[in-house]
């Protein structure tokens, strides 16, 4: 596991081109990719509080939770349409294993790069044995999911706070398959504790279900089969095993 957070990009990063609407049909249409860069390690250490490769105080900058690349893709258009300065930020120690956590890590990175964003890794943070720790008695649905999500909406607020991020939203909000109100509610009473800290920035990316289903296809980006942990992952399977148990 890296000890670092890395990001790919400079402060010299082109900005991504205008996105385009189709006046007759009204769907997404994705900006064109913009050059690729090598990873470049940033240590955890050397961001300042209040500065990172993105952003300099600057009001419109939002850090952005990524569970994935597909499900960012929207959430990434939209907020930067609004005209917010957008930095990724991947924390994830739910994937399991540590392979697809890793394949989920490059899907996401390349999602960013294609729309011209910079991201973060927080890779540091991924240990199965302290998440299955801290998940243990409520390690069962809807308990399990609610504390995935909410644990990682108040990580985001904390680096943000931290670097100083005028605002936070994660790609989460983007999922059907999320407990959405507990994520919509740990973001509204994080972002109003103090005043001090970033603003939550709240939108129902639902409503792009297909237009990000449709977009990350034609993008070619890894579409994971199962949500992240690993009982998530022997959910989506447990029905074959049922089937081979059965007489």
């Amino acid at each position: 596991m890296s000890g670092n957070i890395s990001t790919p990009l400079t402060e010299g990063k082109a900005q991504p081109s205008e996105r385009q609407q189709n006046s007759a049909s009204g769907k997404f249409s994705l900006p064109e990719a913009v050059e690729a860069s090598s990873p470049t390690p940033v240590p955890f250490d050397a961001l300042a509080p209040g500065t990172t490769a993105a952003t300099e105080r600057n009001p419109r900058s939002l850090l952005l939770h990524v569970c994935c690349g597909p499900c960012a893709v929207m959430p990434i258009t939209r907020l930067l349409d609004e005209g917010f300065a957008v930095t990724a930020w991947y924390m994830n120690p739910n994937i399991h294993p540590l392979s697809e956590y890793l394949r989920r890590r490059d899907t996401a990175g390349e999602c960013a790069d294609r729309l011209g964003i910079p991201i973060l890794y927080d890779d540091a943070s991924w240990n199965v044995t302290s998440w299955l720790r801290a998940v243990a008695g409520r390690d069962t649905a809807p308990q399990r999911c609610a504390y995935c999500c909410a644990s990682r909406i108040e990580a985001v607020f904390a680096t943000a706070k931290r670097l100083g991020f005028g605002h936070v939203s994660s790609s989460l909000l983007y999922s059907r398959y999320q407990p959405h109100e507990v994520i919509r509610q740990t973001g509204e009473r994080l972002g109003r504790t103090d005043g001090t800290g970033p603003d939550f920035v709240y939108r129902d990316f639902r409503e792009d279900w297909q237009e990000g289903i449709d977009a990350s296809r034609k993008m070619e980006l890894y579409r994971q089969p199962y949500c992240g942990c690993i009982y998530s992952e022997a959910e989506r399977y447990e029905k074959k095993l049922a089937r081979l148990i059965q007489p």
